[in-house]
């Protein structure tokens, strides 16, 4: 499962499951554009303390190629020289992570429909959906001269009961950008690249580690085990068969016999999540 000599982007990547789709990669050989709005020197505009550099950082020290590159994909310009860098310095690209998300910046709360805050909206259809669209269609001529690539964006698996989301924004945007490797799917196959998304469990991320008791924490999945998910399908000869699906981290997992870092397959919350089982994390 090696991906020496690989190009890779992963947007959203400061932190979180970018991070850890970017240190997999890294693990495996691959040279990884890191991308985010927080860096050491412009700061966080959440105010977390996770940066770009240090992302990529730990790309280089676990034996790939970090390359941190600030950001903002919900700016067209920006997006549009981040793959001009790309193409500059590398020549191609294979691996495209979309994985930026703002919609988090705000609390997803389970509200009626007319209780919600129509800036929510705006957030989520900018900083998911649409930041999700730009950059795959501004890295598109690269990945098609590069040929035989893996597109994948990190969502939700939204399901047919809405009482798994509760809330109307969040579940329309997923539900959009759940469509997106459909439609991506045609576009690419003439060019042999394969595009998918790959919905990650209930993470401990950096943020969820600080507000998490220790018997919680022990039911999530770590950021990693869906950078193992997106390294599995690089490193795939022929991923063809998962374009234009949705494809959940404990799917991969049992189709390419990966685990998580504690050596289980699942985590013990998505088992419950998939038997109706509402642990209450929050």
């Amino acid at each position: 499962m090696r991906l020496d000599g690989k190009i890779a982007v992963v947007t959203g990547a400061s932190r979180g499951a970018g991070r850890g789709i970017a240190a997999v990669l890294g693990e495996r050989g691959a040279t990884v554009y890191v991308t985010g709005r927080s860096s050491r020197e412009g700061g966080s505009p959440t105010g977390r303390p996770e940066t770009v550099e240090d992302a990529a950082a730990e790309v280089t020290a676990r034996g790939g190629k970090g390359i941190p590159v600030r950001c903002d994909h919900t700016d067209d310009e920006q997006v549009r020289a981040l793959f001009d860098r790309v193409r500059a310095e590398s020549g191609r690209l294979d691996i495209l992570a979309s994985n930026a998300w703002g919609g988090y910046e705000k609390r997803i709360m389970p509200l009626r429909s007319w209780e919600l805050e129509t800036a929510h909206l705006d957030l989520m259809l900018d900083a998911g959906l649409r930041a999700h669209m730009v950059t795959v269609q501004l890295a598109g001529p690269l990945l098609t001269e590069t040929r035989g690539g893996l597109v994948v964006l990190t969502t939700w698996a939204v399901g047919d009961d809405y009482k798994e989301n509760q809330n109307l924004y969040y579940d329309v945007v997923k539900t959009a950008i759940n469509r997106m490797p459909v439609g991506l799917a045609e576009d690419f196959a003439p060019y042999g690249v394969t595009a998918l998304a790959v919905s990650p469990g209930w993470m401990l991320t950096e943020s969820m580690r600080e507000v998490l008791p220790e018997e919680k924490a022990e039911l999530t999945e770590s950021t990693e085990f869906v950078g193992r998910a997106v390294a599995a399908l690089a490193a795939d000869a022929d991923p063809s068969r998962h374009a234009g699906t949705v494809r959940t981290v404990v799917e991969l997992a049992e189709d390419y016999g990966f685990t998580d870092l504690n050596g289980r397959p699942s985590s013990l919350w998505w088992d419950s999540y998939l038997k109706g089982v509402n642990l209450a994390l929050d």
